[in-house]
């Protein structure tokens, strides 16, 4: 086991080289800010401050604090004033302004991705306006309590993003970078967390902190706060569920990865392999079933937008197909690049016509409503039915016509390539 995971960490942890180009490109970023900041003041953050970042990861978040006292009433106002402060530093730059509960910036800066997010200083989370105000916090407490396990954090956030279970976005609604690194502190290493997630069951807690060490947290906490599998208590905001994005699939997900590589572990668990069209077609062949491949480009915008718009043509999708016998799909997408969607169908071809059965002749509302959806009708054994015609019933044709669906063509950029085997 320990062979595997000093194996996988040389090629997840950042060399010296990749450290000091991440140290330069953020101290001059903060000196520049800083210079022209009034009233405020830039500070590295996320996992670049609490050195949990993974190697070739490039993106830097800065957070800029703005004083509390004079701000508090005036919280919306902060991304304004940070915005006039970015254009006189970078006024070459290409800065967009993204939407949140409190606007933030991105732009590129020494060939690395800055994030820059105007916060309220504060000492305590309950002071906090807005959710990413608590952030300095979680890098404080990171940093104290995780100060000798930052290697087995960057082997839990590795195995995640290779096991497509990492970031709490909405379109993915696994676990955060926070969340594992609150995980892999409360287990004490990546293979004690792997070995705890076995144990794990429906609603279980874990609170770190002790908040709650006498005290039920489902009657502490808003209900809205406790519906994720897991919960998982900020250690410095005891009111706040840090998993509570997690969904029930990706929790279910984790607990059988991990248990398949404690059972035999291979560096394998940590490289994420893209879905390729080669490997899907040596599958269908092997497995004697059809393939329906779709390479897509997503829509430009906030990741998060982006990724629910993915998620909602490829449910659309998996619907539409599911006709044909659906067996097993999937999809994948990494921000910048190309989206792929994959289905296994057992069938190619549907019956030029289905008999679809309607209610008992006794529920006369509803024989009317199936009427008027189908006009051509006939009663059989006490119900009403009718006989529907597929206008597509060959998998080539079903796919091209349901592609030209508005749902679809709305939510994306284009369609790169259509491979149906």
């Amino acid at each position: 086991m320990q062979t595997i995971l000093k194996e996988a960490l040389t090629k997840i942890k950042p060399t010296k080289a990749e450290q000091l180009r991440f140290k330069k490109a953020a101290e001059e970023f903060l000196k520049k800010l800083n210079a022209k900041l009034k009233d405020a003041h830039a500070i590295l953050g996320g996992s670049g401050a609490k050195g949990t970042w993974l190697s070739g990861n490039h993106d830097i978040d800065i957070f800029v604090l703005f004083p509390l006292q004079k701000y508090r009433k005036e919280s919306l106002r902060l991304s304004d004033l940070l915005e006039s402060s970015l254009k006189k530093v970078f006024p070459k730059q290409k800065i967009e302004r993204l939407h949140g509960s409190r606007d933030y910036f991105q732009l590129q800066y020494q060939n690395c991705a800055f994030e820059v997010m105007p916060i309220l200083k504060i000492g305590k989370a309950a002071q906090a306006v807005n959710i990413t105000d608590v952030s300095p916090l979680h890098t404080k407490w990171v940093n104290a309590q995780a100060k000798k396990i930052k290697d087995d954090i960057l082997l839990a956030k590795q195995f995640c993003r290779a096991q497509r279970l990492y970031g709490a976005e909405s379109y993915i609604t696994g676990f955060s970078g926070y969340v594992l690194e609150i995980l892999t502190a409360a287990s004490g290493s990546f293979e004690k967390l792997l070995q705890a997630a076995q144990r794990w069951e429906m609603k279980d807690v874990i609170d770190v902190a002790h908040h709650y060490p006498k005290k039920n947290v489902f009657f502490e906490l808003n209900q809205s706060k406790l519906r994720s599998p897991l919960v998982v208590i900020d250690p410095v905001d005891p009111k706040r569920n840090a998993a509570a994005a997690l969904s029930l699939e990706k929790f279910l997900q984790f607990k059988k990865v991990a248990r398949a590589f404690l059972r035999q572990p291979t560096v394998s668990f940590f490289t994420r392999e893209a879905l390729s069209l080669q490997h899907l077609k040596k599958r269908a062949e092997k497995e004697k079933t059809n393939l329906v491949f779709l390479s897509v480009a997503p829509l430009r915008g906030k990741e998060d937008v982006v990724g629910m718009k993915l998620v909602k043509v490829y449910d659309f999708l998996k619907k539409r197909l599911s006709p044909f016998s659906l067996q097993e799909s999937g999809w994948d997408w990494d921000a910048g690049e190309e989206a792929r969607f994959y289905f296994f169908l057992k069938k190619k071809m549907l019956p030029a016509a289905e008999e679809r059965k309607g209610p008992p002749l006794e529920l006369k509302e509803s024989v009317a409503a199936f009427r008027k959806k189908y006009p051509k009708t006939f009663v059989r054994d006490g119900k009403i039915r009718a006989t529907v015609a597929f206008p597509h019933p060959d998998i080539n044709s079903f796919v091209a016509e349901t592609l030209k669906d508005s749902y679809v063509q709305e939510r994306l950029q284009r369609i790169k390539s259509v491979t149906i085997l």
